[in-house]
């Protein structure tokens, strides 16, 4: 047998012992990243635990990242695509009225909002939120109308606490990238799945209208279409700055960016007050099992 000098020998336990740590830390890694996986791809619970007895003051909107101020109107231009997948110019307006509204026991402030394709008019809906005691803002309930041609084709509504729909959040009083995903509310009645998850951080966005720092990114999914996303953009002080997406579902492929920010005069407010109620008085008629079991749409000065 060869002789192996003491040299040799520790050189070749040394690349031994390195070659060995290195496989480990490898493993390691990708038990890390399969865990990861596993936790992005499987939610822990299908909806999250609401508690009514966690909101003291819910129309007190202090989370920075949705800032909910009566009298605002957001404005947001881009495109989405039509039925043969082409491009078409896309404007949603995004009013957060004066109103409240009682759903599931709990006050809620009103959102009235427009979605335009080619100029036309293809859905309004009714959108409801409340700020936990943690500082999570809640959406509890909508009520989308969608047109066609100027006529109604659908109006999916569904409201905590009613046909086994349960509240879910729309912003996280503190996000952090590798929180759990959340359920953003559960709709089982119409198919309302969607969840939501703190995807980044970005260090600076530019939309029409400014250019914000330190940029949260969220990405939303939803069950009917698991292999497509949506990616919004948000902006401390302000709220949702852009709108993108990500893999291959057709639905989910709208760019929206923010163009314009406007705060409402008194005559204005009274004006989308009107109509947000217009639209209630057509939930009560058409959604008569599930909206019709609310209380109406109250506002302070009447």
């Amino acid at each position: 047998m060869a002789n192996v000098n003491k040299d040799t020998f520790g050189g070749i336990l040394k690349n031994a012992t390195i070659t060995l740590i290195l496989t480990v830390i490898f493993i390691i890694g990708l038990f890390i990243r399969s865990a990861k996986a596993q936790k992005d791809e499987m939610p822990s619970q299908q909806h999250e635990n609401f508690d009514r007895n966690n909101f003291d003051n819910p129309t007190n909107m202090t989370n920075e990242w949705m800032p909910l101020n009566p009298g605002t109107r957001y404005i947001y231009e881009g495109t989405t695509l039509s039925d043969e997948n082409e491009p078409l110019s896309h404007r949603v307006e995004i009013h957060v009225t004066d109103l409240t509204k009682e759903i599931d026991g709990i006050n809620t402030v009103v959102a009235w909002d427009l979605d335009y394709s080619d100029e036309q008019l293809v859905e309004a809906e009714l959108a409801f939120f409340a700020q936990d005691n943690d500082g999570n803002i809640w959406r509890m309930g909508e009520y989308p109308v969608e047109y066609e041609e100027g006529k109604v084709i659908a109006a999916n509504c569904w409201i905590s606490g009613i046909d086994s729909a349960i509240a879910g959040i729309s912003m996280r009083g503190n996000p952090e990238i590798g929180s759990p995903s959340y359920s953003q509310g559960w709709g089982p009645g119409v198919g309302f799945t969607d969840r939501g998850q703190v995807y980044q951080f970005e260090p600076e966005t530019c939309v029409p209208l400014d250019c914000y720092k330190h940029v949260l990114i969220i990405r939303e999914t939803a069950l009917s279409e698991p292999d497509a996303f949506q990616l919004k953009y948000w902006a401390k002080g302000v709220g949702n700055i852009r709108v993108g997406w990500g893999g291959g579902g057709e639905k989910t492929q709208e760019i929206l960016e923010l163009v314009e920010i406007q705060k409402l005069d008194p005559e204005a407010l009274a004006e989308v007050r009107k109509k947000a109620k217009k639209l209630e008085e057509h939930a009560y008629g058409y959604s008569k099992d599930v909206y019709g079991k609310t209380s109406p749409l109250t506002f302070s000065g009447e």
